[in-house]
Parts: C-alpha cells; sequence; structure tokens
C-alpha cells in the first residue's frame, strides 16, 4: 500500500446510548502517511467515534454505519500472524497462519470479486465479533490516551507493558520482545530506556509516561494511530516534544493518524485534513489550511478565536455561545477594548503596601531517611523566592511541571510548612501564627484548584459544597441568609439556581470549575490563588472561565495568583508574570513586557512552545 492510499473509511457513523444519540451520520476518510484530525469540545462526539473505531464502546451501544479497515492485498492480521474475516453471521474463519506447513490461504474481503478484477471494499470492523476486534488492536489499529497514569497499569512495569503487547500478536521470545522495545525506547526518545523498561510508571514523568504510550501503540507496526487527546495535560513545552516525536515517527513508519484535540493551535501543528465536530455532527471538513484560515462554519470561527491571543490583552475574551448566536461579530487586529494601561496600573498598585510579601523562601522534602529515621537526601523545590502582590493585581505564575510553583502557592497559604524564610499578609507574618490564628485568617485567603472533579464531595450537592464554607466561619449567619448568598454567588459565576440540589457528577467539566470557583469565593477572601484551574479545560470552556475571573475581580477587587505551566493563559489574565524553574524564580516583570521581550532563554523557549495558528 502507498502514501496516500485510503487505510480506513467511515460511512455514515452513528452511536447511540439508550436511546440518545451522540454521533449522526459521521463520514470520512484516512490516508496513509496522513494525519486527520477531529477537533471539537467535550460531548461532540469525537472520542466515541473513534472509540467505536476500535471496538471499545460499552455494550448499552448502539452503532449504525460502516468503518472500513483497508491493507495491503486486503489481508487483516489476528493474534499470531493469522488471518480472518468475518463471515455471513458475524464469526470468524480460521486459516491456516503464514509460515505453517502447507503455507497460508488469504481471506477475501466480504463483497469482493476474486481474480484480477477484485474491488479493494476492505474489511468492516463493525461486523467483527470480540476475538477478532483483539487481534486488530495493535496489529492494525492502535490508540494513544488521553491520561497515560490511568491507561499504563500501576503495579507493572513499563517495559513490561510494551513487551506483553508485542507477544500477545507476534510469537516472539521474551528476549528479543525486551530488545525490541528498548530499541523502540530510544527510538521515542526516552532518556536511559533500559532503566525506564524497570520503572513504574509512578517513578517516571508525565512526558515519559506519554512516550511509553506511543511505544506500546507503535510496537507492532500498525497501519493507523488514535491519539486521544495526548498532549492536553502536559507543559506547552513537553506537549510540542511529544507533537514533533509523532510527526517524526510517522514520516518514518508512513503511519495514518487520527489526532483528536479540542485545540485548533494544537491542530494546526499535525493535521493535513481538519474535521469538526458539534453535538456529534461534522459541521465542516476539508484541508487543514483552508479550515484554520478560511473557517466557514460559526464554530469553527468561535473555536478560533477563543484561544488567548499572543498580541494584545483585550478585556473579554470571545466565546463560541457568541459565534453560534451570532452576536459576535468577528475579530479583527484592529479591535480594541484594551485593559488600562500596564503602567497606570502598576503604579496605582504600588501605591500601597504589598497585600503579600514573600522574602527568601525555601521549601524542601525529604526524599531519602537513613536507618534511624534522619534525612539522607532532599529537594529543594521552593528555592529563595521573593516576591510581592499588590492588591487588585493578578500575578501569573508560570513554569514546567516539577518546577515548583504549586509547592509555593500552597505554602503560601500553610497547606505544607516551609523550611525557611518569611511570608507576611496585610503585615502578619503567617509563619510566626499558631494553628487557631491561623485558621481565623484562612477565610481571607483561599483556593481553586486544578481538577474539579477530584476537589468536589461527590456525596454533596451544590448547595452544599457552596455553603460549607459559610457554616464553619459563620455560624452566626441563619440557614436562609447563607442559601440567600449561596443562590446569589451562583447566578454570579453562571450557575442556575435551579441546580443548587444537583450533584457534581450532573455537571460539565466547565461548570465544575464553576463551582470551586463559588465554593473558593463564597467567604469573599482577598487573596485567591487559581492553581492550573483552566489547564484541563476546553479551550472553549476556558475562555468562560477566564472571562469570569476577571469579571469578578473588577467586580470585588480580588487579588489573584494565578498558575499555569501556559504562558498565553498567563499572559491574557496576569498584570504580572513571574516564571520559575527548579524551584527558582527566572525573572518577574509587567506581564506585556515580558511576555514580548523576554530577558531569560527559559522564558523564551516557553514562549517558543506556545502552540500557534500560523
Amino acid at each position: 500500500m502507498k502514501q496516500g492510499d485510503i487505510v480506513l473509511e467511515v460511512k455514515n457513523l452513528s452511536v447511540s446510548f439508550d436511546g440518545r444519540k451522540v454521533v449522526d451520520d459521521v463520514s470520512y476518510t484516512l490516508r496513509r502517511g496522513h494525519t486527520l484530525g477531529i477537533v471539537g469540545e467535550s460531548g461532540s462526539g469525537k472520542s466515541v467515534s473513534s472509540l467505536a473505531i476500535m471496538g471499545l464502546l460499552p455494550k448499552n451501544a448502539t452503532v449504525c454505519g460502516r468503518i472500513e479497515l483497508r491493507t495491503e492485498n486486503g489481508d487483516v492480521r489476528t493474534e499470531n500472524g493469522e488471518r480472518s474475516e468475518p463471515n455471513a453471521t458475524g464469526g470468524s474463519e480460521r486459516i491456516t497462519p503464514p509460515n505453517a506447513t502447507g503455507g497460508s490461504e488469504r481471506i477475501t474481503p466480504p463483497n469482493a470479486t476474486r481474480g484480477s478484477e477484485r474491488k479493494e471494499e476492505g474489511i468492516d470492523l463493525l461486523t467483527l465479533d470480540e476475538k477478532q476486534m483483539q487481534g486488530l488492536r495493535g496489529n492494525h489499529i492502535s490508540m494513544i490516551f488521553q491520561e497515560p497514569m490511568t491507561s499504563l497499569n500501576p503495579v507493572q512495569k513499563c517495559g513490561e507493558q510494551v513487551v506483553e503487547m508485542l507477544r500477545l500478536h507476534e510469537n516472539v521470545d521474551y528476549k528479543v520482545a525486551r530488545r525490541r522495545t528498548i530499541e523502540l525506547f530510544k527510538e521515542v526518545l526516552l532518556p536511559r530506556p533500559e532503566k525506564i523498561f524497570d520503572s513504574y510508571p509512578h517513578e517516571i514523568s508525565g512526558g515519559q509516561k506519554q512516550r511509553v504510550m506511543i511505544a506500546m501503540a507503535l510496537i507492532c507496526n500498525p497501519d493507523i494511530i488514535i491519539a486521544d487527546e495526548p498532549t492536553t495535560a502536559l507543559d506547552v513545552t513537553v506537549q510540542k516534544t511529544i507533537l514533533k516525536l509523532l510527526r517524526d515517527l510517522q514520516q518514518k513508519h508512513d503511519i495514518a493518524v487520527i489526532f483528536i484535540t479540542h485545540d485548533l493551535g494544537v491542530i494546526a501543528q499535525v493535521a493535513d485534513e481538519i474535521a469538526v465536530m458539534y453535538h456529534g455532527k461534522i459541521v465542516e471538513q476539508g484541508d487543514a489550511n483552508g479550515i484554520l484560515h478560511c473557517p466557514q462554519h460559526p464554530y469553527t470561527k468561535g473555536l478560533l478565536a477563543c484561544r488567548p491571543p499572543l498580541q494584545g490583552r483585550p478585556r473579554h475574551l470571545p466565546t463560541v455561545e457568541e459565534f453560534m448566536s451570532g452576536e459576535r461579530r468577528e475579530p479583527n487586529a484592529a479591535e480594541g477594548s484594551e485593559r488600562l494601561s500596564s503602567e497606570d496600573k502598576k503604579r496605582r498598585m504600588e501605591s500601597g503596601e504589598p497585600l503579600l510579601s514573600v522574602r527568601n523562601l525555601d521549601v524542601t522534602y525529604t526524599l531519602e531517611k537513613s536507618f534511624f529515621g534522619k534525612p539522607r537526601k532532599k529537594l529543594k523545590a521552593v528555592d529563595g523566592i521573593s516576591f510581592d502582590v499588590y492588591r487588585g493585581e493578578t500575578l501569573g505564575l508560570v513554569g514546567e511541571s516539577g518546577c515548583g510553583k504549586t509547592t509555593l502557592g500552597r505554602a503560601i497559604l500553610r497547606l505544607i510548612d516551609a523550611a525557611s524564610g518569611s511570608i507576611t499578609f496585610e503585615g502578619r507574618r503567617l509563619d510566626s501564627l499558631s494553628e487557631g490564628e491561623m485558621r481565623r485568617l484562612r477565610p481571607q485567603m483561599q483556593i481553586i484548584f486544578q481538577d474539579p472533579y477530584s476537589s468536589l464531595n461527590p456525596r454533596m450537592t451544590v448547595g452544599q459544597t457552596i455553603m460549607e464554607p459559610l457554616e464553619v466561619q459563620h455560624r452566626n449567619l441563619s440557614k436562609a441568609e447563607r442559601k440567600e448568598r449561596v443562590l446569589d454567588l451562583m447566578e454570579r459565576v453562571g450557575l442556575k439556581p435551579e441546580w443548587i440540589d444537583r450533584y457534581p457528577h450532573e455537571f460539565s467539566g466547565g461548570q465544575r470549575q464553576r463551582i470551586c470557583i463559588a465554593r473558593a469565593l463564597i467567604l469573599n477572601p482577598k487573596l485567591v490563588i487559581c492553581d492550573e484551574s483552566v489547564s484541563a479545560l476546553d479551550v472553549s470552556v476556558q475562555a468562560q472561565v477566564l472571562n469570569l475571573l476577571n469579571e469578578l475581580k473588577e467586580h470585588f477587587g480580588y487579588t489573584y495568583i494565578f498558575i499555569s505551566h501556559d504562558l498565553s493563559v498567563v499572559h491574557f489574565i496576569s498584570d504580572r508574570i513571574m516564571v520559575m524553574q527548579s524551584g527558582r524564580m527566572v525573572e518577574i516583570g509587567n506581564s506585556d513586557i515580558l511576555f514580548n521581550s523576554p530577558e531569560q532563554e527559559y522564558t523564551r523557549k516557553l514562549l517558543d512552545a506556545i502552540p500557534r495558528i500560523d
């Protein structure tokens, strides 16, 4: 099969769960050596359509349409190199394995004509049973999942998991499988491949785990790889490396790729063609350059516009809803509404005392202890950090995973203890306060965590979740007064009052993040630390949450420390930016100046890693 030949054709695919249609009449083709980008928000049906290809949908799914897999000569390998095809009743006809005595007989795909006039129609994956699909997964179609930590077995070594995949599909002994796995680990640029082979998933970084997943997908030389949001949870620098790695491996092995994401900036780096999905349908499809630079559908225009701009900082990010309702005109380069002059804002903030002052802060973790319990090996997660935060400003804190930014945020709130240094909040030394004094001060200092689902109690309703801080800190308020406050704040953060008795699992990711924001703000704090609070959200939902944080700040005068690994997001929301690397502050300064003219090479590296449409 040559590059450019069709390897997969999806025709009129529809998927329903208990009568509710989530994928509606989807059709597209995938060519060898090409990348098809499928883009859309959570719930658009992009992942469900790909799980249908893999045969991994739950039993309550109803699937209609046709999914044709086309391989060289129409052959489809199963376990140990055998070939099979579905028969009229959906069963499987077993053929002698290749290289066995007597040779092997090739199976002709259903409805194909034998002989030289045979029409290549491929195998309809929807007619195969589970055993046949198990033979195809890995051999012909592999998948890279979004979250490698939950996709990898935590009690099995990384190399053993890849070896298991290879030995399942190919008749090779353990030594050969180990050698091929280590060679592939080198190919996906894993450092110390022999050591990582014998490491457990929790012992390696997120980027390294994702490389192990890529190696597992490649180990059996598949025709197609489905990459389902493979870089969403990664730092922008690691994301850039993974995207380049996937492109290089695709070109080397001539693989067809389906790349699923919600970010058109990422799609611009990898895709040859793009299919945009909205509410289960493909609303726009075509050449990547045409879609990215001349979008026709309002939904595509909204996805492109809601990404934080690299030039300028508008007061309000456009949202997909505005484009779909026709309330938003297309943005242009001359569109103004810039915020208050940075210099004016700086003078206004620095005219008073800082709300928060951090001086020479060190936070140390013990990695190893001696037999007698004394620290033998330590890690300095925060190393001599000093800075001020002024009332009404947003200080962006940016850096890669492991740089110490989250540790710094938690040390400021005294959720973890600092080894040395001082933290002063409104003139009071936090490091010298007792537990009781700190408890009384906590209502003025709140945090919004990264993952809203894990930070919410699944057994508590929205009303109970938001009201709980009031019950602890303001017992003098009556139940009616507390409920009135909760309902008022729910409206302000974009939650309907009638949702007060719903549970977290009944909300989308963006709505759950709004619940976390309401819980953090119900006590009217003076300082709010946002710890990667938009990193896991769709770009459209991310725009809504960023707009909400800015609106609440303007209305109530909140002060934010905004932690993120994405400089484009930090630049949009921040007045000043502090860059961290390996526990130390690399540079700090005005948001526009640092973004446009960074002094340090590390900051330039972070900027260069931002996905760009051009």
